[in-house]
């Protein structure tokens, strides 16, 4: 995967919006679409101005979601298209995805070792209330690989505290590399990469229609980098 040129949701924590799909009775699905000054996944820089639009749906604790991005101002941004299957309980969550760059193969549908742009990821995570952990794995495709030419299993562990402040939903997130040989660090063993704050507001514009918007820092202690980030979420 490359290090880590892995656009992703503009996350100051995991995603800056990732639509939840709880356990429902009934099926329930989500369309949505981000726009973000920055595309930041995990403390990296991998992107500008973006349009990141969110397909999902979810039964009883089963969701499949579709999520992309693309750059708007800068052509040569890498485009993105994930599919993700996960489960909850609940206060546990596991899932895997199927992350696609179109880079380095544009071809969607090649899977061969070595030529493949497709990255597969597997998480398990609980969340406790005031704290939730996640934990997440390459265990497969264009996967980083480590000093001896094997597969890395590249891996990030990231703990969020959400909580409510001065009319906004807050949440505060702390991201790390648990191992040497990661293509998420440039950092030898263990490294922190993602240190983030973030605000949400739902602006309202009729009755019916609100717009959240969000703002939030991220830092990566890792390569000493830091961004402000600005965005807006569209659904109906």
């Amino acid at each position: 995967m490359k290090k880590l040129k892995r656009l992703g949701l503009m996350t100051l924590t995991l995603t800056v919006t990732t639509i939840a799909i709880n356990a429902q009775d009934k099926v329930k699905t989500a369309i949505a679409a981000d726009v973000v000054n920055q595309y930041i996944w995990r403390g990296q820089d991998l992107g500008n101005v973006s349009l990141q639009p969110t397909l999902g749906v979810g039964y009883k604790g089963l969701s499949l979601t579709a999520w992309g991005n693309v750059g708007l101002t800068e052509a040569s941004d890498t485009k993105e298209f994930d599919l993700t299957a996960a489960y909850s309980i609940g206060g546990l969550n596991m899932g895997i995805t199927d992350y696609w760059f179109n880079k380095p193969n544009e071809h969607y549908f090649c899977y061969s070792n070595g030529k493949t742009s497709h990255v597969f990821e597997a998480n398990i995570g609980y969340n406790f209330g005031p704290v939730s952990l996640q934990w997440y794995t390459n265990f497969a495709g264009n996967d980083g690989l480590n000093k001896s030419g094997k597969r890395a299993y590249s891996s990030y562990m990231e703990v969020d505290a959400p909580f409510k402040l001065g009319g906004c939903d807050w949440i505060a997130a702390l991201g790390t590399v648990p191992y040497t040989n990661s293509s998420y660090a440039e950092a030898n063993g263990f490294a922190v990469t993602n240190v983030s704050l973030k605000a949400t507001k739902d602006i309202k514009v009729t009755d019916s229609f609100n717009i959240p918007i969000f703002a939030g820092i991220t830092a990566n202690p890792s390569n000493e980098k830091a961004y402000l980030l600005f965005g807006f979420t569209l659904r109906p």
